[in-house]
């Protein structure tokens, strides 16, 4: 029986390196901008009850280089309670380029239907996302332009968190690395499944082409992930921006409740990707849980052990080899401690998925 599952753990293992593999061997493009590929784009923010945030947004958007004549902004808020609405509009006054509009009779919950309202209302033919509490550096639009300008029908790009010493803001930017390292690497052998709607872009008439958000309806949140899914389905051209200088910086949630409410929403998407990519990462994740437990059998015989040892190592390699392009720098324990409890982690975000109802700020 000790010789059985022995076997088996070794062809976890197998599988585990064959898929480590891939993701380790994914080249990230790191290419320069040219003028060239300045296409007039339109960035659409859905914002709610934003009001400690909107100064920084309007500050940091009028930062972006970006030529104006190319240039349509427009912030959408989403029936506020605060005084976002009217912070917006005095903030974005004396600037050529920022549209406010109010998210009124939207035909989607949530956030689909702000987006969606801001989308119909663009005047350029490509469309840029972000979140009101980000802060795009300042080359990210010409990157994403660039991108489009391959052809491109639907582009994502890299959203680190800022980093701090609390214990809950360690733990949210090692999972977003982690998750990071997964959806790009995947990405690089053609499977696509996931983006942050933070670093997020699209054609508009590949928009309408899978109609919007309309098949998207499944949760309040996949304003993202399911979007893609959609495009897949369409088999649409979806490409990854990687270039240093193109990342959308935000902040990770204060507190661990905080944190597993995000957690539980973004979780509860994924059951309703599609069924390959399920099976892909529900055998990636399985693999890795079981080389992670394996250590609780070393009392049955030491060779337990090693299944155990070779996964923190992998793990080690991997995310110092690829952190900084995911704009981190955790350091060799942070990284044991983490991945051991991102592992477990993952199993209380599942179950909190599947049992918690999900709500719209």
């Amino acid at each position: 029986m000790i010789v059985y599952s022995f076997i088996i753990i070794l062809l976890i293992v197998f599988v585990y390196f064959s898929f480590l593999l891939f993701l380790s061997n994914q080249k990230l493009a790191n290419s320069k901008t040219g003028k060239s590929s300045l296409l007039p784009v339109t960035l659409i923010i859905s914002i709610k009850n934003e009001e400690q945030n909107v100064s920084g947004l309007i500050e940091n958007l009028r930062q972006l280089n970006y030529p104006k004549e190319n240039l349509e902004i427009i912030l959408i808020d989403d029936n506020s309670s605060d005084r976002t609405f009217e912070m917006l509009n005095s903030l974005s006054k004396d600037s050529p380029v920022l549209r406010v509009l109010k998210a009124e009779n939207k035909s989607l919950a949530g956030k689909k239907g702000a987006l969606s309202v801001g989308i119909s209302h663009a005047k350029n033919s490509y469309i840029m996302i972000t979140d009101a509490d980000c802060r795009p550096e300042e080359y990210w639009l010409q990157f994403a332009a660039q991108k489009f300008s391959e052809g491109y029908d639907f582009i994502f790009g890299v959203a680190p968190f800022y980093t701090d010493d609390s214990y809950a803001n360690k733990i949210s930017c090692f999972e977003n690395l982690r998750n990071s390292i997964l959806s790009f690497g995947l990405a690089g052998t053609g499977i696509y499944y996931s983006a942050a709607a933070r670093n997020f872009g699209f054609k508009k008439e590949s928009f309408v082409k899978i109609k919007g958000y309309s098949n998207t309806i499944e949760t309040l949140s996949g304003d993202d992930d399911l979007l893609i899914r959609e495009a897949v389905k369409n088999k649409l051209k979806i490409g990854m921006v990687t270039n240093a200088g193109s990342m959308v910086f935000s902040s990770a949630k204060k507190s661990l409740t905080e944190y597993f409410a995000q957690r539980s929403r973004h979780t509860k998407t994924s059951f309703y990707y599609l069924p390959k990519t399920k099976l892909i990462l529900g055998l990636w994740h399985l693999s890795n849980l079981i080389m992670l437990g394996s250590v609780v059998f070393t009392f049955i015989t030491p060779m337990f052990l090693i299944p155990f040892l070779l996964k923190l190592l992998t793990d080690i390699i991997l995310i110092k080899n690829l952190q900084k392009t995911f704009g981190y720098n955790f350091g060799i324990m942070q990284i044991i401690i983490l991945q051991i409890t991102y592992e477990i982690i993952l199993v209380i975000n599942f179950l909190n998925a599947a049992l918690r109802k999900d709500v719209w700020k």
